[in-house]
């Protein structure tokens, strides 16, 4: 029989994290859910597979474990009600979620490691939280007009961040959707899925998403981050940004993986309009 242990709250958070995310590796919870202290996060990591919540996928000596939600896990989530948000998926289909390839597995640990490093950039800084970090594209999956084929397509972003900021006069917030950009499409899908989430702003989509009216995009603005996996895809991309028509100038927001994983703060971030008028990368706040 496993040991028992008494769940706390940051138990409970870390376990629906890996409900959300499906995988994680220790780096992952350490980052995000200790404030970058492994040993704490190893030992409780430890308590919570000995108790049966948390599995492992098989691995190699030499890779990081990586981490996902049992049977008895995916029950208490469901039990508590912490699963409501969620998409209604049958709990084979839940449990298949943390069986998928070893290339999908990699992106998604690409887009962890992105939420890790916001997690640790932000630490420590009084006047900026993390409202809200998601990584379920189900979530905030939506459909716009297609740029080329002028029909409705369907955008899975990678990931939905907001960012609240202190201010003198109250808090205001800061909304981002995530790319993490695999080098595995052509510039032009590239291209066109940022065309598609303009289309979903101008539109009145996020707004009316948000609770507002059509007529009032401007009230709910955002910007899509895409992380690339070097320089010349992140320049390449702001050109083609650039030179498509009618351009694409501030919306889309583009640096690298290496970049984003040292500090999503910094001035890493190259839009299409600073390439155009050689003012450089620019921070994200």
């Amino acid at each position: 029989m496993p040991p028992l242990v008494s769940l706390q709250a940051r138990d409970l958070s870390l376990l629906q994290g890996l409900f959300e995310c499906r995988v994680m590796t220790l780096a992952h919870i350490a980052s995000i859910y200790f404030e970058d202290r492994r040993e704490a996060a190893k030992k409780r990591v430890q308590k919570l597979k000995a108790a049966g919540f948390i599995g492992e996928r098989p691995r190699r000596a030499y890779d990081p474990c990586i981490l996902f939600l049992t049977r008895k896990a995916l029950l208490l989530l469901h039990n508590e009600g912490f699963t409501s948000k969620y998409p209604p998926l049958s709990r084979n289909a839940l449990e298949r979620r943390a069986h998928v390839s070893d290339l999908t597995i990699r992106h998604e640990l690409e887009v962890l490691s992105v939420k890790a490093a916001f997690h640790k950039a932000l630490r420590g800084k009084r006047h900026l939280s993390i409202a809200e970090f998601g990584t379920w594209p189900l979530l905030y999956e939506f459909s716009a007009e297609h740029p080329t084929k002028r029909e409705s397509t369907l955008v899975r972003p990678d990931g939905f961040i907001r960012i609240h900021e202190k201010e003198k006069d109250g808090v205001s917030e800061h909304t981002f959707f995530l790319e993490v950009d695999r080098s595995t499409e052509t510039l032009e899908t590239l291209v066109a899925k940022a065309a598609s989430y303009v289309s979903f702003y101008r539109s009145g989509g996020f707004a009316v998403r948000n609770g507002g009216d059509r007529d009032a995009f401007r009230d709910f603005p955002f910007r899509v981050l895409v992380v690339c996996k070097s320089k010349e895809r992140r320049d390449n991309l702001a050109r083609a940004l650039l030179s498509r028509n009618p351009p694409i100038l501030t919306q889309v927001m583009a640096t690298t993986l290496t970049e984003v994983l040292a500090n999503p703060l910094a001035k890493t971030w190259m839009q299409p309009n600073a390439l155009a008028s050689n003012s450089g990368a620019v921070a994200l706040l």
